[in-house]
């Protein structure tokens, strides 16, 4: 992905629930869509991944942490976001780390390749495609909002994922007033 690639739909549809000014941790981010688009919202974030090279190009809009976090220890130890945003990532040991960084009333906004992709294209390894459910057992502390998984067409050749949007403890009523769901497939 280049700078200019347009954030996940699953990231802007679900991030009206970040508390206003919530602080973001955006994990594996890459090249940093969804850090500039949500840079761009007013959100303070920070920028988590192993490729010093990305994060030097979100240097002055984000916080930016150089780490190998499938290798290493968690970079960000006693530290809690408003919202974690993890795409087309996948680390099963770091998923009950994911879950303590988020703060009370934080937001999970997570979208990954499913099993199934295999089948697509890349990734083909099954230790980076989900199994069917298997986002909502990692995280069935949560209070889940939204939940998709399967087959989405487009852009061909299409892929498998699987999405979730969760929330940690309790949250403000207004939280989830937002726009209305918009599937694509």
């Amino acid at each position: 992905m280049h700078a200019g690639a347009t954030p996940s739909h699953w990231v802007q549809r679900w991030a009206h629930l970040i508390a206003p000014a919530g602080t973001v941790l955006d994990v594996a981010c890459g090249s940093g869509r969804h850090v500039r688009w949500l840079a761009a919202q007013g959100h303070p974030v920070t920028a988590l991944d192993r490729d010093a090279a990305a994060l030097a190009d979100l240097q002055g809009m984000a916080e930016c942490v150089h780490a190998d976090i499938e290798t290493g220890p968690w970079p960000l130890a006693g530290r809690q976001f408003d919202a974690l945003v993890v795409t087309n990532y996948l680390w099963r040991p770091l998923l009950p780390t994911l879950q303590s960084a988020l703060a009370a009333g934080g937001v999970l906004i997570y979208e990954t390749f499913a099993d199934g992709q295999q089948h697509i294209g890349r990734p083909a390894r099954p230790e980076f495609l989900l199994q069917p459910g298997e986002l909502l057992k990692a995280f069935a502390g949560l209070r889940v909002v939204g939940y998709e998984e399967g087959f989405e067409a487009h852009p061909a050749p299409g892929r498998c994922v699987q999405r979730i949007a969760a929330v940690q403890g309790a949250t403000r009523p207004q939280a989830l007033q937002g726009p209305p769901a918009k599937i694509s497939g």
